[in-house]
């Protein structure tokens, strides 16, 4: 039986209520793993406190204390969002080793029994698992039906992702040390692990209700990470504006054309003054949409082209 070093990753933010019952079941998977020679008995939590007001960190500290060996954590000094914290996890658990890595929430929504199998297909060769959500029943209708849009909306624009797959994935070592070569300050990670190019598979799993707490992803978050992973993975939409650009412009010169036709031909100037505002406010609001369109694509440039950290750590649990 192949053993593998593994070290699950946990984002967290002001989750002291589920931190600590977190952390047991978790261990208990990793002890259940241990038992059937699946994985290494090395194998580790890695916490990334993106800089919660709680006592979050405070309780990793506690675990650390109790076993520097299971518990490790990273500290951010302020809130950074959760893909920098799932960065600086990938990062983290690259630099103190093991075989492969998965990232998981904090609040255990998505099935950590489903461990097993993503281990199961790593040892069969997969260096990536995306885990997919069988299906959305326990979301409310507004998350449910923004979730869809947000899927189908990538994938239109060239952004190829499975359909409710989250950030619940397993990636091998070799995997981190190819993103470790990718040095984007918004890397969007469900685009770059489905589309890096390594044999992959997916694991389905069912979606528990939240135990304590509540969650920290919104409209707004989700708004941000699909203009984010657009913007980074596909122009699409830059093609999309270059081709609106150029149907208003046959559009004018066929309203020009048709103008002139008529003062020449029947001496008469067309009045339609109320078609003349409404056009004007289409267009108007088309060239002003299209221009945050640009503007999205000239922000991600500007970021990148700053090259500022992804993020400042405060403290570290090794």
């Amino acid at each position: 039986m192949q053993t593998s070093k593994l070290a699950v990753i946990i984002p967290c933010y002001n989750e002291e209520l589920c931190i600590k019952s977190t952390s047991e079941r978790l261990c208990e998977v990793l002890d259940d793993l241990i038992k059937k020679g699946k994985i290494s008995a090395e194998s580790y939590l890695y916490f990334v406190d993106d800089g919660s007001s709680d006592r979050t960190w405070q309780i990793i500290e506690d675990l650390h204390t109790q076993n520097p060996n299971r518990f490790k954590g990273l500290k951010f000094i302020k809130n950074y969002g959760n893909q920098k914290a799932l960065i600086a996890g990938l990062e983290g658990v690259r630099t103190l080793g093991c075989d492969c890595a998965i990232s998981i929430d904090a609040d255990l929504q998505q099935d950590e029994n489903a461990i097993e199998k993503f281990i199961d297909e790593f040892h069969n060769g997969n260096e990536i698992v995306l885990g997919v959500r069988n299906n959305r029943k326990t979301d409310k209708f507004l998350k449910k039906t923004t979730a869809v849009m947000f899927y189908k909306l990538m994938n239109i624009l060239g952004v190829k992702i499975p359909m409710n797959h989250s950030d619940y994935r397993l990636v091998s070592k070799n995997a981190l040390d190819i993103m470790g070569k990718y040095n984007e300050t918004d890397l969007f990670l469900r685009g770059f692990f489905h589309e890096v190019g390594l044999k992959h598979t997916i694991v389905k799993f069912d979606v528990k209700p939240r135990s304590a707490g509540v969650s920290k992803f919104n409209f707004m978050s989700l708004l941000a990470l699909a203009l984010n992973g657009i913007t980074s993975f596909s122009v699409v939409p830059l093609r999309i504006v270059a081709v609106l650009g150029f149907f208003m412009a046959v559009i004018a010169f066929l309203v020009g054309v048709e103008t002139v036709f008529e003062k020449l031909v029947f001496n008469n100037s067309p009045n339609g003054i109320a078609t003349a505002i409404i056009l004007l406010c289409f267009f108007g609001g088309l060239q002003i949409f299209c221009l945050g369109i640009i503007g999205e694509y000239v922000g991600q440039v500007f970021r990148e082209v700053k090259a500022r950290p992804r993020y400042i750590p405060e403290k570290e649990l090794a």
